[in-house]
């Protein structure tokens, strides 16, 4: 999924090119993130969709992820409100217990123990199989890395 950026002048007077150029010399803009959802293709036959239960505020929600898709992904395009903030497995927004099925979450930034023991960043989750996925608070998963990283 690509971020598209807009820039758009915030004045409309046009700008005067004949102008000398000064370094205090500003244009505004105002700058917007578009995030362009494509259109869901048909898989091809070698890719692989696995169902994936995410359990959220009490509320479990079926979906179905593609191999080479994440987990957050996939929830967010189908509406799914969970937390996130990067989308990129480093700021640990996105926590998770994988409660059953297998995850290859390689790109994250997790130690390797606390995969180990079942954690997982939805942003980096991609399925390896169906899966049971338990959204967890942010402070679970901080105060549990903080500490095997000090181990």
């Amino acid at each position: 999924m690509a971020t598209h950026l807009l820039f758009q002048p915030l004045s409309l007077k046009p700008l005067n090119l004949s102008a000398p150029f000064s370094a205090t010399t500003t244009t505004k803009l105002r700058v917007e993130t578009r995030r362009r959802r494509p259109a869901r293709q048909v898989a091809a036959a070698s890719a692989k969709n696995y169902q994936v239960t995410i359990e959220h505020e009490g509320k479990s929600t079926t979906l179905e992820v593609g191999e080479d898709e994440s987990i957050l992904e996939r929830a967010l395009d189908e509406g799914l409100e969970v937390p996130h903030d990067c989308k990129l497995g480093v700021c640990m927004t996105c926590p998770a217990r994988l409660v059953t099925g297998e995850v290859d979450q390689s790109g994250g930034m997790l130690s390797d123990d606390v995969v180990e023991r079942g954690y997982a960043l939805l942003c980096a989750s991609y399925p390896r199989s169906d899966c049971h996925i338990r959204t967890i608070p942010e402070e679970e998963l901080l105060s549990l890395q903080l500490v095997t990283s000090a181990e």
